[in-house]
C-alpha cells in the first residue's frame, strides 16, 4: 500500500480473489441495512453517486438555564461502483447543525469536510446539582469507521478495491 492509499484510505483485496458483479456487489452493499444497525445504505442517483449511505448521530439534548441545545452530526458516503476496474470508489462528508432555543432553531455550521478518519467526541453535562455544580458528565464519541468499515469489508470480500477519494468526482 502506497503512501497516497493510506491518506485515503484506499484497501485492496486480497491477491488473487475474483471480482464480483457490480450487480452482486450492489447487492451485498443494500444487504447491510436492518433494523439493528444506525444507518441506512440506498440509491444515490440524487447524490450523483451509486450508493449513499447515511449515518446521522444525535447527541442528547441539555438543558440550561434559558436554553436548550441540540448538535447533530451527519455523515454521508456516496459511493461509485467502477466495474471495468473493479473498485468503489467512495466520499466521505460530514457536516453539523446545531438546534438552539425554545422552539428550536436550526443553526448549519460552517464544518463541511470530506475525507475518511472522523472522530467525533464531546463531553457534556447531563444534570447540576443544588448548587449550580455539575453532578454527572457524559462523553458521546463516535468514529466514522462504524460506518466505512462494513462498507469496505463487504468490498473487499466481494474482490473489489474499496479506494477512498478526497479531492475531485466519485
Amino acid at each position: 500500500m502506497g503512501f497516497f492509499d493510506k491518506l485515503t484510505g484506499t484497501r485492496h483485496p486480497e491477491a488473487g480473489a475474483e471480482p464480483k458483479s457490480a450487480e452482486e456487489v450492489r447487492t451485498a452493499l443494500l444487504g447491510l441495512n436492518g433494523p439493528d444497525v444506525p444507518y441506512v445504505i440506498g440509491d444515490g442517483a440524487a447524490h450523483g453517486a451509486d450508493l449513499v449511505a447515511r449515518w446521522r448521530i444525535t447527541e442528547p439534548a441539555w438543558q440550561h438555564i434559558f436554553v436548550e441545545s441540540q448538535l447533530t452530526h451527519a455523515i454521508r458516503i456516496r459511493m461509485r461502483l467502477a466495474e471495468d476496474v473493479p473498485e468503489v470508489r467512495a466520499v466521505e462528508e460530514s457536516w453539523e447543525v446545531t438546534r438552539v432555543g425554545n422552539p428550536p432553531r436550526l443553526q448549519t455550521s460552517a464544518k463541511y469536510t470530506r475525507g475518511g478518519g472522523r472522530t467525533i467526541s464531546r463531553q457534556y453535562t447531563l444534570q447540576r446539582g443544588e448548587s449550580g455544580r455539575p453532578e454527572a458528565t457524559k462523553t458521546f464519541s463516535f468514529d466514522s469507521a462504524q460506518l466505512t468499515g462494513p462498507l469496505r469489508d463487504t468490498a473487499l470480500a466481494s474482490g473489489w478495491t474499496w479506494r477512498g477519494v478526497i479531492f475531485g468526482r466519485l
